[in-house]
């Protein structure tokens, strides 16, 4: 059976595109125009200053008209959703969508909408996945592939190399440029290891091997994202609001509540992978297709000149993510993989383009616009003071209960809009609450609760560029085919989601801040600066 057959055999009701383009649609105008608008949407966007920006920006005239228009915003998010997951339209056309119904419903102003396309992560991606492209090009990937596995055997161990290890290595350089790296990577073992065990000269794929590398892959990156502050913005963020209360915390204290973590979640996700697709493996041996790039790597002699300038690009960028800092940004530095290859005539500008995955890189922009919608909107807000309040009500209002409460909150933002972005939104409504606790540690506990949660978007695949990128390059070798389906991330993701979650409640809140406890006097420090205004 061909592998796109059998990814679209058992879809069921998922196939029936035009059934969900209608739910989709129906819930929108549902939410967005039949409902009434909830009065506490209207108290939070008129408190927290949402109506009077609006109306400054000349979108709304009234409260009321920009209550609306942030309901609007409500509507858009479970459609998005819907089309994202089914894709009931082309996945790269529902990210074209978000930008054209905020200008059609006139949600921000024009200028605005249009740098959710040409802002830094958008570049930043969009070299991303032309990194991706040169590196297959040259075969740079097949080396890549022998140096990180070619010294492991059979099938288990090759799988918790690769998930400890880059869990770890996540923690600390981008996730994105090694997923960027290691993508190819792993679709150059899969094709190794099934040509092995095909015969007649017709590769017999094994679709549920190929998810299971590229989402082995992701998830172990994603999950490294709880370890150092070097692991993403959103870390740091949060570090700066502990320092506006005059309570910072250092690179190497993070490291001591999110580091230990790290390989323990990176195990479980493989052992996660090894009983999700244990069975539907047909492929049980990766020596062969790792031993085949050892091949023919060995066949392709000494590093040839493309293969150079591809490796040095690559540590270029790398060096410069990490020392570039606010001057270049993660887009600058990414761009030079659109240049290089084709000024040093490595890989031509033509199959650049080709090679692309427009539809990932759509899709991401289009996300990032539904984020920039519900943070300027109030809609983040109002969703987050809703849960807020459902918290209260259930008494996880303190301690260890508004800890899992409000990560489990940023854990569900965080699969809807940018980790930074979560951060940004929850930071300042958390830590004042955990100050207002009383609770020793506090607003260490509850900002890191937040923060570390950011790192679990699994279950969407707009929730991080990792997803968008094994998305994007994440193709059958022979075919150019898609190996992953969007609503494998939810099937497949959700799940792990809350396997994560755990991990953080119970090693993380009951035992890593037991045993390495928090200094004394942050809580006092924090309250003084609290009350006296002074941040």
């Amino acid at each position: 059976m061909s592998h796109d057959m059998e990814q679209t055999a058992g879809d069921g009701i998922l196939a029936n595109k035009l059934l969900w383009m209608c739910i989709g649609v129906g819930v929108f105008l549902l939410i967005a125009f039949i409902m009434p608008t909830p009065p506490s949407l209207i108290e939070t966007i008129e408190k927290y200053g949402f109506a009077e920006k609006l109306m400054e920006w000349e979108v709304a005239h009234t409260t009321a008209e920009a209550a609306r228009k942030t309901q609007i915003v409500l509507g858009i998010i479970p459609m998005a959703v819907i089309f994202f997951a089914t894709e009931a339209i082309p996945i790269g056309l529902t990210g074209v969508l978000m930008p054209t119904l905020a200008y059609f419903f006139h949600l921000l102003p024009r200028k605005m909408i249009g740098k959710t396309f040409a802002g830094d992560a958008p570049l930043f991606l969009l070299g991303v996945l032309a990194m991706g492209v040169a590196v297959v090009d040259v075969g740079l990937h097949k080396r890549l592939a022998s140096w990180l596995l070619g010294w492991t055997r059979g099938f288990l161990v090759p799988i918790l190399v690769l998930c400890i290890s880059m869990s770890v290595v996540g923690s600390f350089i981008s996730a994105h440029a090694m997923c960027a790296f290691m993508t190819p990577v792993m679709a150059a073992v899969y094709f190794g290891a099934v040509a092995a065990g095909s015969r007649g000269g017709t590769v017999e794929h094994d679709p549920a091997l190929a998810k299971f590398l590229l989402f082995s892959l992701c998830f172990a990156l994603n999950v490294g994202g709880v370890g150092s502050p070097a692991a993403g913005g959103r870390n740091v963020i949060m570090m700066g609001f502990w320092s506006e209360y005059k309570v910072p915390m250092d690179f190497f204290t993070w490291m001591k509540y999110g580091l230990p973590m790290v390989p323990v979640l990176g195990l479980l996700v493989a052992v996660y992978m090894l009983v999700l697709f244990g069975r539907k493996i047909k492929t049980r041996d990766l020596t062969p297709g790792l031993a085949a790039i050892k091949e023919e790597t060995r066949k392709m002699g000494k590093m040839t000149y493309a293969e150079y300038v591809t490796l040095g690009m690559l540590l270029l960028i790398l060096a410069l993510w990490i020392v570039g800092g606010e001057e270049l940004g993660l887009g600058g530095p990414s761009l030079l993989a659109l240049l290089i290859p084709v000024i040093f005539k490595t890989t031509d500008w033509r199959k650049i383009l080709a090679g692309i995955s427009w539809d990932a890189w759509f899709m991401y922009c289009g996300a990032l616009t539904l984020g920039a919608l519900l943070k300027e909107s109030g809609a983040a807000m109002w969703l987050a003071q809703s849960a807020l309040k459902i918290f209260n009500t259930v008494g996880m209002s303190s301690g260890f209960g508004l800890w899992v409460g409000m990560s489990a909150l940023s854990g569900l933002i965080t699969n809807f809009m940018s980790d930074a972005g979560t951060t940004a939104l929850l930071g300042p409504i958390v830590i004042p609450m955990g100050i207002m606790t009383g609770v020793t540690g506090e607003p260490w506990a509850v900002g890191l609760a937040v923060a570390f949660a950011t790192s679990f978007a699994h279950f969407l695949i707009v929730g991080t560029p990792n997803n968008a990128i094994v998305y994007g390059l994440g193709v059958y070798p022979d075919s150019g085919e898609k190996m992953i389906h969007p609503m494998d991330f939810l099937k497949y993701g959700f799940f792990l989601w809350l396997l994560c979650m755990a991990v953080v409640w119970i090693i993380g809140f009951l035992v890593i801040y037991n045993v390495i406890g928090f200094p004394e006097g942050i809580l006092e420090t924090a309250r003084s600066v609290m009350e006296s205004g002074a941040h």
